[in-house]
């Protein structure tokens, strides 16, 4: 136990009951004691360094580069992307790998450079390894994107692992992304992040850090190339961050800086170099395609804080049935479950779930349960009884099982980094599926035991499988959630192998996409949650992860009409969408804040709706490519220095520019545009970029920007597919992609390439056929020709 948990235990102490209390002070106590015996003691240390270089071994694809002190492995993979690692570390085992390390690129070879250094050239960078092992990643051009001064370890004279530092050097015009959901994003100014998955104890805003899912995964975005490094180490550790200065006149550059800590772990690196959608297209390779959502899933989800009962859940549904809000999935939180953190029902408040499940499901509604990882630690609960059995809990150095707290008592905690426990796991999701529940939403998968404290769970000495290699919980937290994530999906994809899983989790880590998305936690529910709220899904979708989204409307207190308006139309423009309600019947429902507000939301939630053929598409182009759905506003512009410093929109795939309103009384803002022609979505007011102009944002909508020449694929008035075209400016082409999937099986349908073109005052139209272009099969309506408001 560090000083972090004290203090979040005893913040703890001071929020809950009597019982709760007391549970709490003898679990953080209880810690304490197990890492006092079970931590191995550091003691004294020593530093070290590579020292000089001694000598080089080629191989295909790479070699090895021999230094007084240790030895670099470096080597260029067949998709373009370098790994190197220290002290003879290779690419595996690893958690963030997708069916093992790539095969090396044969042509790649590790040559001698000048002044007693060596070199591999790939096809997008040049790696230089210096004589005291500096490691240099340069364009083809020579251009200097990234220098890793030598590394420093601290080796405990007691023997045992060493802990880390790599210091970077970037362009002084370099601006850094990433380091997975960070609130005070997606841009990452001057500060200290901390890679350890963690709840806040609140509900979040722009100054909490760290939060539910971090990892080590920069992209560096600069005028000479873009390029994603990866540490890949999953314990403890702590990214410093410090932007670089370009000189003014005659004065010099200073470089842009990144320091490294890590308390464990091998040092090992990856890196992607080229253009934003060429990086992410290599790192998702790398670390696997992103899991295909059903098509349910990408409309609007309803969650309250506290479910109720079957009559709490059928009164939501008809307040939007009788509003006229479109709704596809209702959650359930864990009061749902009897004596809580099992997978048994409560059957005095949902006595007939699997007929719930089923009047829903007519009605084209999914029912999603949460799970939790905490096993309640009672004999005679069945999941309790069997685990023990099974012997699938976490035990301490001792070998006993640890015992963490959560709502109801004491609990035990499965440990996912075993084979045979994620297979045990995974069954347990048939009782779920039984009783007619479509998803699942996995929370407190941090772990952490309390949802309401953020209390630490499980002592860092306790021990974990790690796949057979062994280790403690030092090294196996971060990767937690996502061993978590990978036994439901597994488990979900054998008791129902035709249809697609639905799972968003709390927590993960770098490949947690492979196994579903990401809802963003607790946001605060005021302004500063929303701001907040975006920032996390840009970040998470340039680490790779494309399906995640907020808490619509915050938690913990009801939030102001205006802004509850305000994220529900910004929610209704990202990837998972789902509106809160707080834990009391009647407050939280769009009917709750008004009869303008309700009318305005409506049109929020049509127009998702409506936008569903999009949506999948994007879903689609996700697992293929690796670009998310939400992007950020320089996604295609990169050197546009500009657009890379804004923060308050985003593009929607290729087509859409989403301009959100983030600040109270707000009826018109400023919007940047990207170069080209763009047509306001409602007015159809045409814009010229790259400028940055002043667009409308009354309380009925925020600003949609759609770009000139785009096809939409839309659901039309009666519910068909339809392709919605903006007209191409004059000499222009434009273009775009369609899927037209069903969205429950696991096929994967062909793309359909269309392409749009000025022909005097018509638009032509036109679908990429084998043998060339073809009419289109689907109904077309063309906008943007009328006059100019």
């Amino acid at each position: 136990m560090n000083g972090r948990d004290l203090v979040r235990s005893i913040k703890a102490v001071g929020s809950a009951g009597a019982g709760q209390r007391l549970l709490t002070v003898r679990a953080a106590w209880r810690r304490r004691r197990i890492d006092a015996v079970g931590l191995p003691v550091r003691g004294a240390e020593r530093a070290r360094v590579p020292g000089p270089l001694l000598s080089a071994e080629p191989s295909p694809g790479g070699g090895v580069v021999r230094f007084t002190r240790s030895e670099l492995r470096i080597t260029v993979t067949a998709g373009g992307a370098v790994f190197w690692g220290w002290d003879g570390a290779g690419p595996e085992p690893s958690y963030a790998l997708a069916g093992g390390a790539p095969e090396p690129d044969l042509r790649a070879v590790l040559e001698p450079d000048k002044d007693g250094a060596w070199r591999v050239v790939a096809e997008r960078m040049t790696v230089v390894v210096s004589r005291l092992g500096a490691v240099e990643v340069r364009t083809p051009g020579g251009v200097i994107l990234r220098r890793e001064l030598p590394p420093r370890w601290w080796e405990s004279a007691g023997g045992g692992g060493a802990r880390w530092m790599q210091r970077s050097e970037v362009a002084a015009d370099a601006r850094f992304f990433g380091l997975g959901g960070r609130a005070s994003g997606p841009r990452l100014r001057d500060g200290t992040y901390r890679l350890w998955n963690t709840g806040p104890g609140h509900a979040f805003g722009p100054g909490d850090d760290p939060l539910y899912l971090t990892m080590p995964v920069q992209m560096v975005v600069a005028d000479a190339a873009t390029h994603l490094v990866f540490h890949d180490s999953s314990w403890d550790g702590s990214v410093t961050l410090r932007e670089g200065e370009e000189g003014a006149g005659s004065g010099h550059d200073r470089a842009g800086a990144s320091d490294l800590r890590m308390d464990g772990g091998p040092l090992r690196c990856w890196v992607m170099v080229g253009t934003p959608a060429r990086v992410l297209q290599n790192w998702a390779s790398l670390t696997g395609a992103a899991a295909l959502p059903p098509s349910w899933a990408l409309g609007h989800h309803h969650v309250r804080r506290r479910s109720g009962s079957e009559q709490e859940v059928r009164r939501i549904v008809s307040g939007y049935h009788e509003h006229g809000l479109p709704l596809d999935a209702v959650h359930l939180g864990a009061d749902h479950f009897e004596a809580h953190r099992t997978f048994t029902a409560d059957q005095d408040r949902f006595p007939k779930l699997p007929v719930l499940a089923e009047e829903l499901r007519r009605d084209r509604i999914r029912l999603v349960s949460v799970v939790e990882p905490a096993v309640r630690a009672e004999p005679g609960i069945p999941v309790y009884d069997v685990g023990a059995a099974e012997d699938v809990f976490v035990r301490d150095s001792a070998g006993e099982v640890v015992r963490g707290v959560v709502r109801s008592g004491e609990a035990v905690y499965p440990d996912f980094t075993r084979a045979r426990t994620r297979r045990w796991w995974g069954g347990l999701y048939e009782e779920r599926l039984s009783q007619g529940f479509a998803g699942f939403w996995h929370d407190l998968d941090e772990p952490v035991s309390l949802a309401a404290f953020g209390e630490a769970t499980l002592p860092r000495s306790a021990r974990h499988d790690l796949e057979g290699r062994g280790g403690d919980h030092r090294e196996a937290h971060n990767v937690y959630a996502l061993a978590m994530a990978r036994a439901a999906y597994e488990g979900l994809g054998e008791l129902a192998p035709e249809e697609r899983p639905f799972l968003v989790s709390r927590a993960g880590w770098a490949g947690t996409q492979r196994y579903g998305g990401v809802w963003l936690g607790e946001a605060a529910p005021g302004w500063p949650g929303l701001r907040a709220s975006l920032s996390l899904v840009l970040g998470l979708g340039l680490c790779g992860v494309p399906y995640s989204g907020p808490d619509t409307g915050g938690v913990d207190e009801d939030p102001s009409p205006e802004l509850y308006l305000r994220w529900v139309q910004l929610g209704a423009y990202l990837p998972f969408f789902r509106t809160h309600a707080g834990p009391r019947p009647g407050h939280g429902e769009p009917w709750e804040f008004g009869a303008e507000v309700l009318a305005h939301a409506r049109v929020a939630l049509v127009g998702r709706r409506r936008l569903l053929p999009y949506f999948m598409t994007l879903a689609h182009l996700a697992r293929r490519t690796g670009a998310p759905y939400v992007r950020p506003l320089w996604w295609g512009v990169p050197e546009d220095r500009a657009l890379r410093d804004c923060e308050d929109a985003f593009l929607l795939g290729d087509c859409l520019l989403v301009a959100p309103v983030l600040d109270s009384g707000t009826e018109r803002r400023a919007v940047r545009l990207p170069r080209g022609r763009w047509y306001d979505m409602t007015t159809e007011r045409v814009y010229e970029g790259p400028a940055q102009v002043l667009v409308d944002a009354p309380l009925s909508r925020i600003p949609v920007l759609v770009r000139a020449g785009a096809v939409l694929p839309v659901r039309g008035d009666d519910g068909s597919l339809e392709l919605e075209v903006w007209a191409p400016a004059h000499g222009r082409t434009g273009g775009g992609l369609v899927v037209t999937d069903s969205g429950e099986g696991r096929e994967e349908p062909e793309i359909e390439r269309y392409v749009t073109r000025r022909q005097g005052a018509r638009v032509v139209v036109e679908r990429e056929g084998e043998d060339g272009p073809v009419e289109p099969s689907l109904p077309v309506r063309v906008r943007g020709l009328g006059p100019r408001p």
